[in-house]
């Protein structure tokens, strides 16, 4: 079984910054793609930054220049500066990993953790 755990959501004032964090854990012979979603009140859930196992990224156009992904092992971490009343959503963690003995790669999210960016 696999399980991805975020840490780091809060309440912030415009212009804050806050780090999230997300570990795997369980079952895991290999972690491909990493990322960060958010859905806001009343919104879909939207794509915020992708890390490849290469430590490629790609951001969402809304956050560039102001959030970076990185990863670490077994971890993914979304550092988030510059903060607007706009990134209020809950954030979660996504990872694509294959188990060992498995034959394909599986995709798995997190449990999501609130942020909340208001003055």
């Amino acid at each position: 079984q696999v399980q991805l755990v975020e840490s780091g959501g809060g309440l912030v004032q415009p212009g804050g910054s806050l780090r999230l964090s997300c570990a795997v854990s369980g079952s895991v012979a290999s972690i491909y793609t990493m990322a960060w979603h958010r859905q806001a009140p009343g919104k879909q859930r939207e794509l915020v930054a992708t890390i490849n196992s290469s430590g490629v990224t790609n951001y969402a156009d809304s956050v560039k220049g102001r959030f970076t992904i990185s990863r670490d092992k077994n971890t993914v971490a979304l550092q988030m500066n510059s903060l607007k009343l706009e990134d209020t959503a809950v954030y979660y963690c996504y990872a694509v990993v294959r188990a060992p003995l498995a034959n394909r790669a599986y995709d798995y999210w997190g449990q999501g953790t609130q942020v909340s960016v208001s003055s």
